[in-house]
């Protein structure tokens, strides 16, 4: 019979290592699939959203544009939003400002558990040893630069907000007037996934509801933190949805912009 001993976890101290010296998992299914899997696709979206920031070109079809380069920030865009950044910048305007969402993503509490299984090892997945000696958690440079998070999460919320005006300047077509378009949906389909994670992250909850010793006494934060907490639950689907959404999103209208394929329009 296993004793109480046997299947009682190890512990985790700081500075030591996880999950024992010698052993490295005694798991015999392929507990190795999602750790390889996450790293594939996180990768994937690596590499095409870096090759998009520095394309500089077929990011803008009226009246779409591509969540990598919204909001327009620079003199150079081809889609004048918010030209806050003058002539003397020469490079592709999406990477002044795709710093925040990857800053928002990076410090996310879900993106955290993925890459560090996937490509840091620690752990690779439950019950399996770190691939490090040591363990220090996010006590030290660079990995304490996670609490920013909260910060990354404010900035998250003013690009929804953008994203939500471009979503709603999708339906208003140039010598037009308003109407609808396939790529009319999917940019509002990438708002409201984006807006669908921001509000199910772990900070927003926390802003909503924590540091408070009686929810009762506050019914507004009591409430929102009701509302909140069913989406905190599955921020995962929200987290992996918008992230292949926005990708999806940019491939249309870069497609559209360069004439690959034609924008289907509904009236």
């Amino acid at each position: 019979m296993t004793t109480v001993e046997e299947i009682r976890p190890a512990p985790v101290e700081l500075g030591r290592r996880r999950g024992g010296p010698d052993v490295k998992t005694s798991r015999t299914d392929r507990w190795w699939i999602p750790s390889a899997a996450t790293a594939a696709t996180l990768l994937a979206f690596v590499a095409y959203s870096t090759w998009v920031a520095f394309q500089n070109a077929h990011y803008y079809h009226p009246p779409y544009i591509s969540p990598f380069y919204s909001p327009c920030v620079s003199s150079n865009c081809k889609y004048q939003q918010l030209p806050i950044v003058g002539t003397w910048w020469k490079l592709s305007p999406a990477l002044i400002i795709l710093w925040f969402p990857l800053g928002f993503r990076l410090t996310c509490y879900y993106y955290r558990k993925a890459y560090y299984r996937s490509f840091f090892f620690a752990p690779p997945a439950c019950a399996v040893a770190d691939a490090r000696p040591r363990y220090f958690g996010e006590t030290r440079f660079p990995l304490i630069l996670q609490n920013a998070h909260r910060w990354f999460f404010y900035a998250g919320i003013v690009f929804n907000v953008f994203l939500t005006v471009d979503a709603v300047r999708a339906f208003d077509f140039p010598n037009g007037g308003w109407g609808m378009g396939l790529g009319s949906l999917v940019l509002t389909v990438n708002a409201v996934l984006l807006w669908l994670y921001s509000l199910s992250c772990h900070s927003c909850r926390h802003i909503a509801g924590g540091r408070l010793n009686q929810l009762a006494k506050h019914p507004v934060r009591h409430w929102i933190w009701k509302k909140l907490t069913p989406l905190n639950a599955i921020h995962m689907r929200f987290a992996w949805a918008s992230l292949i959404f926005v990708a999806l999103t940019d491939l249309y209208v870069r497609l559209v912009a360069s004439g690959l394929i034609h924008d289907p329009r509904f009236f």
